[in-house]
């Protein structure tokens, strides 16, 4: 067999689960109910959102908040600050690419 299959969990309560970390791309899938989010951090790797559920709001550096949808990827690059929640009332459910992955940055 040459490909392999990665799955990922599907629920309604807050995920954050790593799926692919394999030097040459991190793809991560997060599940955020409404009122949740992740901590502040800066960006480790160019890093892709594909939202596929609800509304992210997300603000980066110091610059106001933006929200996007079910549909739209945002791209980030690498270290900037962000700040992503969910304030609306249906569940959030996007992905994250980051390319190349992080391991290739220098510490």
């Amino acid at each position: 067999m040459i490909e392999k299959k990665y799955d990922y969990q599907m629920k309604e309560e807050k995920i954050i689960e790593r799926i692919i970390s394999d030097g040459n791309a991190d793809i991560n899938h997060m599940i955020l109910p409404k009122n949740s989010g992740l901590p502040v951090h800066n960006s480790n790797s160019n890093v892709y959102m594909i939202i596929v559920r609800g509304v992210l709001t997300i603000s980066l550096n110091e610059h106001s908040p933006a929200k996007y949808q079910k549909g739209n990827i945002i791209s980030i690059p690498f270290d900037i600050k962000m700040n992503v929640y969910n304030e609306d009332d249906g569940i959030l459910e996007f992905f994250v690419v980051k390319s190349p992955s992080p391991q290739n940055y220098s510490k």
